[in-house]
């Protein structure tokens, strides 16, 4: 199973997790380093995006494309 911890490096250098995990020994696991901060806040990207995506998603072809999704009452 794939699980993502969040962890920030500490003013020594070290990472530190920000959550308990107990692993057994020599388990393997991955590190991400992530960019300080993202190119656009999610909030700004998803106003950009949002009228582009509506003009598509907002059609009668898709809401009948996807009506086999959709739960009966």
């Amino acid at each position: 199973m794939l699980r993502t911890i969040n962890a920030i490096v500490d003013e020594h250098g070290n990472i530190r997790l920000l959550e308990t995990v107990s692993l057994p020994k020599g388990r393997r696991i991955l590190v991400t380093i992530l960019e300080d901060e993202p190119p656009f806040a999610v909030d700004d990207v998803t106003l950009l995006s949002e009228a582009a995506l509506a003009e598509d998603w907002n059609r009668p072809e898709e809401d009948a494309a996807w009506s086999h999704l959709q739960s009966e009452p």
